[in-house]
């Protein structure tokens, strides 16, 4: 609540949103040495957002050499030359951070760490219930789990899990849906294969141990190094459930059709909404629920945002064209610490 008010305080007195930053960094800084601990609690991906971590761009290095890319997007707007620059990305951003605060939600944002790409928070880390997990990413990223040190310090160590050097998991190809937690993979040749491969088999093993009571369901998809429309980097790239009963999916993403068959039973063929291959590409599913009835979607998504209206959502339309260049949207940039039902 005191990050709301200070917030409401510095937009009123027409104040840099660099001093808003600043002041959520206090916050952070204040609520660990006041053994303010976290509780975190995710069950779904829409109940009501209380709190959530958001990536910043301070400092994220530029555009990278081509050889040190790694995933296709990226790889394309490299060679193009029309790769991101940090001030349009912290401008996205800040636009999605006035959305979040004007719906009263805790932002809290990573340390900022000198030339690391710290945008995509999703990845990093997830949560299941009231368990934090920190994700075995590719080695490129390991250095990003630093910036969440004072955050990681407010979950009691009860509640906080390390996953195994030889098991490997991001936080975009684990969706928790109550009962069930849908979770996107590779086999083991296609994990060493491809670098755009994240998270392997023995993911699924490990996090069905730790829940035993829910239904872990893999899904296999699509992969490609090179060609960013034949690329599934993870699930939310292709299957995202929304609050009222609906699912954005590209079939396609999905290398097995017993996997999609699956998703039309357990959602009602109804109740999806089906994007093209190139709206696949654009992150159409790589949306953001608020709430049950509000998302947050990329302003350009004109066809899937009208979708949206129609089925009774309230769609909060914000700019992050840019961020996309880099191989994700709004839901890669969010960790969400704690949703509750109301």
């Amino acid at each position: 609540m005191l990050i709301l008010l200070l917030h409401r305080y510095v937009k009123k007195e027409n104040c840099n949103i660099n001093l808003i930053n600043f002041i959520c960094s206090l916050y952070i800084w204040i609520k660990f040495h006041l053994k303010i601990m976290i509780k975190a609690c995710v069950n779904n991906e829409f109940d009501s957002l209380k709190q959530v971590v958001l990536g910043i761009s301070d400092d994220f290095g530029g555009c990278p050499n081509l050889v040190d890319a790694y995933d296709p997007k990226s790889k394309e707007h490299i060679q193009l030359n029309t790769f991101p620059e940090e001030n349009s990305i912290k401008k996205e951003l800040d636009n999605f951070l006035n959305i979040l605060h004007k719906y009263q939600v805790d932002v809290l944002r990573p340390k900022n760490l000198k030339k690391c790409n710290q945008v995509f928070a999703r990845d990093i880390g997830f949560v299941i219930e009231d368990q934090f997990f920190i994700s075995n990413v590719i080695e490129n990223r390991k250095q990003e789990i630093l910036g969440l040190e004072l955050i990681l310090e407010q979950i009691p160590k009860s509640n906080l899990n390390h996953i195994p050097d030889h098991i490997y998991i991001e936080g975009g190809d684990v969706v928790v849906a109550e009962d069930y937690i849908f979770i996107g993979y590779s086999e083991m040749d296609e994990f060493n294969r491809f670098q755009v491969s994240r998270t392997n088999t023995l993911a699924l093993n490990f996090i069905s141990k730790k829940f035993p009571n829910k239904k872990v369901i893999g899904f296999q998809l699509n992969k490609s190094d090179d060609i960013y429309l034949n690329n599934c980097l993870h699930l939310d790239c292709c299957f995202q459930p929304l609050g009222l009963g609906h699912v954005i999916l590209y079939p396609d993403g999905f290398k097995y059709k017993k996997d999609v068959d699956f998703i039309y039973n357990f959602f009602n063929q109804d109740n999806v909404i089906i994007i093209s291959k190139e709206e696949m590409g654009q992150m159409f599913s790589n949306l953001f629920s608020i709430s049950t009835n509000t998302v947050v979607s990329e302003i350009g998504f004109s066809r899937l945002n009208q979708l949206l209206i129609d089925r009774g959502y309230l769609v909060e339309g914000v700019r992050f064209s840019e961020i996309s260049k880099m191989g994700g949207l709004l839901r890669c940039t969010t960790l969400p610490l704690i949703r509750s039902y109301e």
